[in-house]
């Protein structure tokens, strides 16, 4: 992505997926966001960092774009993180919901943090074609009209001290069917993904039964 184009508008996305331990997974899912469906390298889209911690198990991928390439480059890493990580298998001491667990996507230059909402409220929207079974819980710009903060819906949801999600009743999507809860007290008797989408504070959450 040439840094040197004026009047380019970008965004970026912090990626969360619940995987350290295993470098070219995490490897192979960044490499996922940089590519075009051709196989070609994206020319506006860059993996900037990726930052892993083992204990928790947990990395955080970088991905800045133009705003009209980012949730394709999101949507692809996603897919590529629902193939390669098997959350029966998971343990860290970071609390989690799977494979993919939060996407906040942040206005750079040129761009509104609504923008960024309407870019995670579209991701959702492909991610439920590509999974059907997704379960998605939104919040910011992304939560309309209710704006509820990622610190709100973390409570509501029962983040940190949840044992079974099923009753919870999703943003969009259908519900979750399975338990899940936090990765130091599980050993799931599942392989599902969780997902979040955000534009600028902006998340939705969503959880494929696979």
């Amino acid at each position: 992505m040439s840094s040197s184009r004026l009047g380019l508008r970008l965004a970026a996305c912090l990626l969360n997926i619940s995987e350290a331990r295993r470098k070219n997974i995490v490897e192979n899912i960044a490499k996922a966001a940089l590519l075009e469906k051709n196989g070609q390298k994206h020319p506006e889209v860059s993996v900037l960092n990726i930052f892993s911690d083992r204990d928790y198990n947990r990395s955080v991928i970088t991905i800045a774009a133009s705003v009209d390439d980012l949730g394709n480059s999101v949507l692809a890493a996603c897919l590529e993180a629902f193939q390669s990580i098997n959350m029966e298998l998971q343990e860290g001491v970071h609390p989690c919901l799977g494979a993919v667990d939060l996407i906040p996507i942040y206005p750079l230059s040129g761009v509104s943090v609504e923008e960024c909402g309407a870019v995670a409220r579209s991701l959702a929207e492909s991610l439920l074609l590509r999974a059907p079974s997704c379960s998605l819980f939104l919040f910011g710009e992304a939560d309309l009209p209710e704006k509820r903060t990622l610190v709100q819906r973390r409570k509501q949801l029962g983040w940190f001290t949840r044992r079974d999600f099923s009753a919870l009743e999703p943003d969009l999507g259908a519900a979750p069917a399975r338990r899940c809860g936090l990765t130091d007290l599980r050993k799931y008797s599942r392989i599902g993904s969780n997902r979040t989408v955000s534009g600028g504070e902006q998340i939705a959450q969503v959880r494929e039964e696979e």
